[in-house]
């Protein structure tokens, strides 16, 4: 049968134990980092620190001085002066403060990953065809860095948010990343086995670019603050296309930059997504597939209906702070599963 074919063995040194859980606990860290954005989102914070000083400002204002210095410099943004005009300092220092925990965090990520990165490499715990992988995630994560304050930098001006183009490129980003993470750790925990049939492998590739394509609209959604509208379901105030959904023009701007046309993507998105997601469990249940393979679509196809649950009711409660930044969460626990169930698939489950 088609899963009694034998991939090449690959010789190799193989990586310690120790390097997957690095991995694993810098993916935990990136997923973190997501719901931590999620929430500097939600709450608006995401302008108040105007300054990108990469080794100075991971430091917060410890002076009533340095407060007011900070504080000065948000107060010539568009945010304050069109939306926020008349903030205290005090209301300021709340914002400010989840601004600051999102980029210390980035940093934390930094840190965690280079130095265990130096250390493995001078016991010689990765083989040298790992090594231009993590190189590789590293610089990643200085160019994810650069996309966050190249995000920043649009909202500072004749606008009192960030472009959404610009922040589904840093969300995006981030999933790049995590899902690389969890594909070096996994090819080091799962021993390299045959290799399932062909279709369900690709139809899981398949599924996995929809999910993506479902996870960058949303981002879409967030950027334009789509979800504070149209707050019914299963129709969108009484049609299943909204009214104006083309209203744009030239038409192709409204799959950006149209509300309704925005939030009516990402749902049409979220149905195709779970429709791919069933399919896939059916055939891998169906084929000679290995037992974890079988696992992970499993706990895939379980945590799409999970996640469909919580974007419909995040939005008929019109996009309240614990539910959205569930639903964050449950994107990202999606996306993970996709690539293990891949990975299963691939012959290393």
């Amino acid at each position: 049968m088609a899963y009694e074919r034998r991939t090449p063995a690959i010789r190799h040194e193989s990586p310690s134990v120790s390097v997957a859980v690095w991995l694993f606990t810098c993916a935990g860290m990136v997923v973190a980092m997501m719901v931590i954005g999620a929430i500097t989102r939600l709450t608006e914070s995401g302008l108040s620190i105007v300054e990108w000083r990469p080794l100075i400002g991971a430091w917060p204002p410890t002076s009533e001085t340095e407060w007011q210095r900070v504080f000065v410099l948000y107060r010539q943004t568009s945010e304050y002066q069109l939306t926020n005009a008349g903030m205290s300092l005090p209301e300021f220092k709340t914002i400010f403060w989840w601004e600051f925990i999102h980029r210390f965090w980035g940093r934390l990520i930094g840190v965690v990953f280079a130095l265990p990165f130096i250390g493995f490499l001078f016991f010689k715990k990765i083989p040298t065809t790992l090594t231009p992988h993590l190189v590789g995630l590293f610089l990643l994560g200085a160019l994810q860095a650069i996309i966050g304050w190249w995000m920043v930098k649009s909202g500072f001006v004749d606008r009192t948010d960030v472009s959404q183009y610009r922040l589904t490129v840093h969300l995006g980003m981030a999933f790049v990343i995590l899902g690389y993470l969890l594909w070096l750790a996994l090819d080091i925990v799962s021993p390299r086995r045959s290799a399932a049939p062909e279709t369900p492998r690709r139809f899981a590739w398949l599924t996995l670019a929809v999910i993506s394509t479902t996870v960058l609209a949303g981002g879409l959604v967030a950027g334009l603050n789509a979800g504070l509208t149209y707050n019914t379901w299963p129709l969108m105030d009484g049609d299943i296309v909204p009214e104006g959904a083309l209203s744009l023009t030239p038409w192709w701007l409204n799959g950006f930059e149209n509300v309704a046309t925005v939030q009516f993507d990402h749902r049409t998105l979220a149905y195709l997504s779970l429709f791919c997601i069933v399919l896939l469990w059916l055939r891998v249940r169906r084929a000679w597939t290995s037992p974890q393979a079988r696992l992970a679509a499993g706990a895939l196809v379980a945590m799409a209906l999970v996640q469909v649950v919580l974007g419909v009711v995040t939005l008929l409660f019109v996009v309240p702070m614990p539910l959205a930044v569930l639903h964050q969460a449950g994107a990202a626990t999606l996306f993970s599963l996709a690539v293990w169930t891949i990975h299963a698939l691939s012959g290393r489950g």
